[in-house]
């Protein structure tokens, strides 16, 4: 069985810099895993080459066993990978109220945008009502279920979490956590969860992969209980 995410001799450069890598990783399906390492060490780098936002210089990149990406080529687009992005700002679209928001995300990612499937999505994060909500008018936790709705709208195999609680204090930040680690079961995504405080996310069983400063990943993994 081909693993949901395979990342073979990645690297990522700026010029003659070398920025990432070189990466080998496998993730299964399913699986919950943790990337943590000091700042500007390359974790949303390799979030952003997972989702065809950057390419890679060489290396490869295959989700669910296709290949999306290898050496300064771009094989599938973003919005075909199966892969949704929860971002530390949620950048919501601030003229787009709650309804217009998931409508576009659906129809971007070629699936139906029916009022029905818009209700579910809020009604998934605890946001069913707000469809006229706009963006300016929600609280910090709100703004990032929304954003997580929209992340959903795709129906993605693989969700990637760019330090999605850091906009976030105390409770709000164990709602939101609590919300991912359900969703996670009972949706069955797989989940690639970038973090400098690998403590956040006590208590969601997953894989934490450490990166060096140099954009290496670390030799052994730790599991998290």
């Amino acid at each position: 069985m081909s693993a949901a995410v395979s990342l073979r001799g990645l690297t990522v450069d700026a010029g003659d810099t070398l920025i990432l890598g070189p990466v080998d990783l496998e993730i299964a399906a399913g699986e919950h895993v943790v990337l943590v390492g000091p700042s500007g060490c390359g974790k949303t780098t390799l979030l952003r080459v997972v989702a065809g936002l950057v390419e890679p210089a060489q290396g490869s990149v295959d989700i669910g066993g296709r290949r999306a990406s290898e050496a300064r080529r771009i094989l599938l687009p973003p919005e075909r990978r199966g892969v949704g992005m929860l971002f530390q700002n949620g950048a919501l679209w601030p003229h787009m109220n709650a309804a217009r928001t998931l409508r576009f995300a659906c129809k971007s990612a070629g699936k139906p945008a029916s009022r029905a499937r818009l209700t579910e999505l809020l009604e998934l994060v605890q946001l069913a009502g707000y469809e006229k909500r706009m963006p300016g008018t929600l609280s910090g936790g709100e703004k990032q279920r929304l954003a997580l709705a929209r992340a959903m709208a795709s129906e993605p195999r693989v969700l990637l979490l760019d330090e999605p609680l850091g906009p976030l204090d105390g409770e709000l930040r164990g709602e939101l956590l609590g919300m991912l680690a359900r969703l996670h079961g009972e949706l069955g995504w797989t989940t690639i969860h970038v973090t400098h405080d690998p403590d956040e996310v006590e208590g969601w069983a997953g894989r934490t992969v450490r990166m060096t400063r140099d954009g290496r990943l670390e030799a052994n993994a730790e599991v998290l209980r």
